[in-house]
């Protein structure tokens, strides 16, 4: 299992892209979460309401992942990496390989 991480300008974004990789069974379920962020725009320093989402997906996945987020996302250069998961509870890793085509 590995969970990509990204954020977004929207609520209505959010859900178009996560319902999206849904229906092309890229992830099996996506978390999203209203956040306050703050970085460097064309030098200077910005801060947003923004939503940080994270999908849940295969390992053999993430380069799918990646592609399909660069093609959906909003924004220029968005923020799009994986976070490890070192332990996941086997029902649940189960369900996340069925959803996503993987195994049988």
């Amino acid at each position: 299992m590995r969970i990509i991480y990204s954020t977004f300008p929207s609520k209505e974004e959010t859900t178009r892209v996560g319902k999206e990789l849904l229906k092309r069974r890229l992830i099996a379920c996506y978390n999203a979460f209203q956040i306050n962020s703050g970085y460097w725009w064309n030098g200077e320093i910005v801060e947003d309401n923004e939503w940080g989402v994270f999908f849940k997906t295969r390992d053999d996945l993430v380069d799918e992942v990646f592609k399909a987020l660069k093609e959906l996302h909003p924004y220029e250069v968005p923020a799009i990496f994986t976070l490890p998961v070192e332990k996941v509870q086997k029902d649940y890793e189960k369900w996340l390989i069925s959803e996503t085509g993987g195994g049988s």
